[in-house]
Formats: structure tokens, C-alpha cells, sequence
């Protein structure tokens, strides 16, 4: 049963409770007046910025990772070794740095050598191949100190280079393998046979009975040819003949004697028409007395003189016709020896033709034309076989990398597993950003801009945008930017970057203020409202330069502090 007391506090409590109540329902219960005034908008203001000058700087921010650049997966071309077994990986690449020569794996024991070069190697490079693989060996031996020519030519003086590299590197160059040795040896025996067969069939042919007559008809021809040969050449080689020659001597010896004779006759005619010369006188005085004689009778003495004339004329015109008829007999022998070779060269070539048609006409020459054919094929393919036998370079014991020194960031193979995929990723030894920008930004960013390099950690690293591409499948273009220092970032390998590209800035402080208080009017002409007084503006004509992060360099009858309105509410 309650108290008095208790009944006073009860009813305390309820009257409270009730005025709360209807003070609380009469704060939300408002008059359409009260409405009204409620919802009266507040005094127009204006926002203002100031008017600052600084340095503008305008930038495109670029996210990535800082990464080692240019991945290239790599993978072996062909077999290591001679042989076609399943090729398994004797030592599994190791992740470091790959100079050129390095052994980056073994695959069944045998080397696989890294090698700097664009064109990549493709197939197996045998002796006497051509190409640029070729001249691109040859120019990295050459790098490492290895005499080889730069021809292009897997010759003699390139395998001792390949040789003399595999030595050094505590391997032996691929040599021929059981298999090809033994190819090479049937093939040789394969020569061999054909030769013995041909022979054969030729001995057949040529003691052949249908053709032993005609060979010796044709021996004879020939032996007929040789002495009207050996004829006609000695003709040629003497002047006259024996009988000629003693017509000469006889008509050669009759001139010298009418000769003679006509100057025996001269000589008497002028002795006998000489005139007789006085005796001179011994007495005191020197008186001289002649008695002259009857002339002397000459005309016998001339008749012997034009007799002898006559002799000698006859007995030259006797020279020349024997002469003449000695070139006239020569003449003729050497026609007449001529013909003779003629128609011994022709019974020599009617000879050999009999014996060729009979030949082929004969049952062995079937077999003799065969055994031709095989020995011409088995040696051509002794002759191809041979062309690229010896050292060889097999298709993957060499790799040929883009840029070297490289890094092998990835093994993709482990000792033991079959070689028949990508075996490793190797990489730039320098770092780099890879990101992608908008297409409208894309537009503003060139290979050369500077950049500045942010890490979570605060660090910043300057560098340059080294590279764009094309868009990527999200619609962004590529960006790849570079460090200009390497110093540091080997523990960053792998951490989210945020990269600042600069694509302009002022070369000094300037005017700025906020983009959105630069308005155009209709004239195209830019201006900006200033406030002068509380609620009082006036406008500003300027012209505009470079606009970052919605500022805008500004020129025009402004100062710094100058109050620009933004808006006005």
C-alpha cells in the first residue's frame, strides 16, 4: 500500500512528463509565417580568391611500379646437341646479371650461350651456311677476343673461332655425332660400288664383239691420221724437195759458169783493143819516136763476149723456170698432203660415229648409262652431306638477346625438367615506371619530358618519359618512364610509384589565379571580375597562359592580393 507520499511524487511525475510532451510537440509545430520566414533565402555573397604570384607548374600524374625494363622471355630455338632425345635441363638458370658469352643453362650437359644480337637464332649453323645469324656470331666472337671474319660465312677460320670460344668455356664444340659418321662412311661406300659397277658395264661394252671390229678400224683411222699429219708438217718445214733441190744446185751452178766465160770473152776484147804504148829514148836529149801499127782484128773476140752474154741470159731464164716449177711442185705436194689429212680426219670421225652408234645400239649401253646415272647421284649426295659436315652450332646453344648485359629476373625451368617451353624472363639491367595516361592527356606527354618519381616512401627520383604506345585494351595510352639514376632503387624493385610528368612550367613567377574566375566573353576576349568594395566588382580584361592543377598564369591591370571572384551565389 502506497504512502501519501509516494502518491505525491507519482503525480509529480506525470504532470512533467505531459509538459514535456507538449513542449516538445509544440517546437515542431510551425505557423505558415514561421514557414515562410524559415525558408527566405540568405543575403547574396560573393566568393573570392586572391590574386598570387608564384611558379606555374603543369603536370600529368602517371601511376605504376617501378620495374626492371624490356621483360623478354626467352626460349631455346632447337635441340642442344646433336641429338633429337627429349632435352632436359642439367643446370637450371640462375636469376643475376648475363654478360655476353655467359653459360645461362645446361640442357643434357651441353652450354647454352648468350650472345647480344637482334636477328635470333633459328636454325643450326652448319659449315658453309650464309646469312645475318652468321655475321652476327661472328662480330660477338669477335667482341670476346676470338679471331673470326665478318663475312657472313660459316667458314674454316669461324669454326676455329667457335672452336676455340667453346674451349675457353671448358666445353667442346659440337662435332659429329656416331650417326652422321656413320651416314658419311655408307655414302662413301655407296661411290665406291657405283664406280666398280660402271667400270664393269664399260668393260662389258667396249670387249663387246659388235664393236671390237669397228674400234680397230678406228684405231687404224686414226694412226692414218697421224702420219698424213706428220707428212704435211714436214712438207711445210722444207722448201724444196730432194730432186728440186738438185735442179737448183745444176741450174744455179750453169749461171755462175756462163758467168765466167762472158768475163773471160770482156777481158780478152779489151786487152786486144788496147793501144800499144811507145819505148822511151836513153840518148842526151829526151826525143820520143813511135811507129805506129795496123789495128788488131776484135770482131772474133766479140763474137765471143755476145755469145757469152746470150749463155748467161739463157742460163738464168733455165734458174728461174726451175725455180718456178719447184714452187709449182711444192705447191701442189702440200695440197695434195692436205687433202690426204682431210680425208683422214674424216675417216677418223665416220669411224667414231660407227662405233658410237654401235655402242648404243648395243644391249650394255643401257646398263653403262644406268651405272653413269647412279654414280653421278651418289656422288652429289656425298658432295651435300659432306658441305655441312664437321663443327656445327646447334639451333639452342645459342641465344641471341636484344641488349646485353641483361638480367635473368625469372627462371621458368628447374634441373631435371623437359626443355620444351619458355625458359627464363630476363630484363634490362636499369629500372623503369610503366603506366598508361587518358588519350586527351596522352596528347600533352612526349618522349623527352622530365618527370619527378614518388614512392610511398617519400623518396623522389628524377626521370624521363622514355616511351608511348598505342591504346591499351581499357582505352589508355602506355607511358614508360625512366630514371635518370639507378642509385638506390635496387630495394624498390617491385613498389607502386606515383610519377609527376612535367609538361610545362613558367620560367618564373607570374600571375595566378583560380581557372574558374577567368571568364569569356562575346567578343572571345578574357576577363576576370575584381572586387573593389563589399559586394562591389569590376571587370578586368587579361590575357591567359599556361593553366595546372586549375590555376591559370594571367596578365593584365592585377596585382598580388587582388580579390578575383569565383562565383556569386
Amino acid at each position: 500500500m502506497r504512502t501519501p507520499r509516494g502518491k505525491l511524487l507519482l503525480v509529480l511525475a506525470v504532470v512533467l512528463a505531459v509538459a514535456g510532451t507538449g513542449w516538445g510537440v509544440a517546437a515542431l509545430l510551425r505557423s505558415p509565417a514561421d514557414e515562410a520566414a524559415a525558408r527566405k533565402p540568405p543575403r547574396p555573397s560573393l566568393v573570392t580568391v586572391a590574386v598570387e604570384r608564384r611558379k606555374l607548374v603543369a603536370t600529368v600524374v602517371v601511376s605504376g611500379a617501378l620495374e626492371y625494363g624490356s621483360p623478354y622471355p626467352v626460349s631455346l630455338a632447337g635441340v642442344v646437341g646433336g641429338s633429337e632425345t627429349t632435352q632436359r635441363a642439367t643446370r637450371a638458370p640462375r636469376r643475376g646479371t648475363l654478360a655476353e658469352g655467359a653459360v645461362m643453362m645446361e640442357v643434357n650437359g651441353r652450354p647454352v650461350f648468350v650472345f647480344s644480337g637482334t636477328v635470333p637464332m633459328h636454325r643450326s649453323i652448319v659449315s658453309g651456311a650464309k646469312g645475318a645469324d652468321v655475321e652476327q656470331l661472328q662480330k660477338a666472337l669477335r667482341r670476346l677476343g676470338h679471331r673470326a671474319p665478318a663475312t657472313g660465312v660459316f667458314d674454316r677460320a669461324t669454326v676455329a673461332a667457335v672452336s676455340r670460344f667453346y674451349a675457353k668455356k671448358g666445353y667442346e664444340a659440337q662435332q659429329p655425332t656416331l650417326e652422321l659418321r656413320q651416314k658419311r662412311d655408307d655414302l662413301r661406300r655407296a661411290v665406291r660400288t657405283a664406280q666398280e659397277v660402271l667400270a664393269t658395264e664399260r668393260m662389258a661394252l667396249d670387249q663387246g664383239k659388235d664393236v671390237l671390229p669397228l674400234k680397230l678400224k678406228l684405231a687404224g683411222a686414226r694412226q692414218d691420221l697421224k702420219e698424213a699429219e706428220q707428212a704435211l708438217g714436214s712438207a711445210r718445214a722444207q722448201d724444196r724437195t730432194t730432186e728440186d733441190e738438185a735442179k737448183v744446185e745444176a741450174a744455179e751452178s750453169a749461171v755462175r759458169a756462163a758467168e765466167e766465160k762472158l768475163l773471160a770473152a770482156q777481158q780478152e776484147l779489151a786487152q786486144a783493143t788496147a793501144t800499144p804504148t811507145a819505148a822511151p829514148s836513153l840518148g842526151p836529149s829526151p826525143t820520143v819516136s813511135a811507129t805506129a801499127g795496123p789495128p788488131a782484128d776484135t770482131r772474133l773476140l766479140e763474137l765471143r763476149v755476145a755469145n757469152a752474154r746470150a749463155d748467161l741470159a739463157a742460163a738464168r731464164s733455165a734458174l728461174e723456170r726451175v725455180l718456178k716449177e719447184a714452187g709449182i711442185t711444192r705447191a701442189a705436194r702440200l695440197t695434195e698432203l692436205g687433202k690426204n689429212v682431210r680425208l683422214a680426219r674424216e675417216a677418223v670421225a665416220t669411224a667414231e660415229q660407227a662405233l658410237r652408234q654401235a655402242r648404243q645400239l648395243s644391249p650394255v649401253k643401257l646398263k653403262v648409262a644406268n651405272a653413269r646415272r647412279d654414280l653421278a647421284a651418289a656422288r652429289a649426295l656425298l658432295a651435300e652431306f659432306s658441305r655441312t659436315y664437321g663443327v656445327t652450332v646447334p639451333p639452342g646453344e645459342v641465344v641471341f638477346l636484344p641488349r646485353l648485359p641483361a638480367r635473368l629476373h625469372k627462371p621458368a625451368v628447374k634441373a631435371g625438367e623437359p626443355v620444351d617451353k619458355s625458359v627464363a624472363t630476363v630484363t634490362s639491367a636499369s629500372f623503369v615506371v610503366s603506366g598508361s595516361v587518358d588519350v586527351a592527356e596522352a596528347e600533352r606527354v612526349k618522349p623527352g619530358l622530365n618527370a619527378s618519381i614518388e614512392t610511398e616512401a617519400g623518396k623522389t627520383v628524377p626521370g624521363t618519359v622514355t616511351s608511348l604506345g598505342g591504346r591499351d585494351a581499357k582505352g589508355a595510352v602506355p607511358v614508360t618512364i625512366t630514371p635518370t639514376s639507378m642509385k638506390g632503387l635496387k630495394k624498390l624493385a617491385g613498389a607502386p610509384v606515383t610519377v609527376r610528368v612535367t609538361i610545362g612550367a613558367t620560367d618564373r613567377e607570374v600571375l595566378v589565379v583560380p581557372a574558374a574566375a577567368v571568364v569569356t566573353a562575346a567578343d572571345g576576349r578574357a576577363r576576370v571580375q575584381v572586387e573593389i568594395a563589399p559586394d562591389r566588382t569590376k571587370e578586368v580584361e587579361v590575357r591567359t597562359g599556361l593553366s595546372a592543377d586549375g590555376a591559370v598564369e594571367v596578365t593584365g591591370e592585377l596585382k598580388p592580393g587582388d580579390l578575383v571572384v569565383i562565383n556569386s551565389a
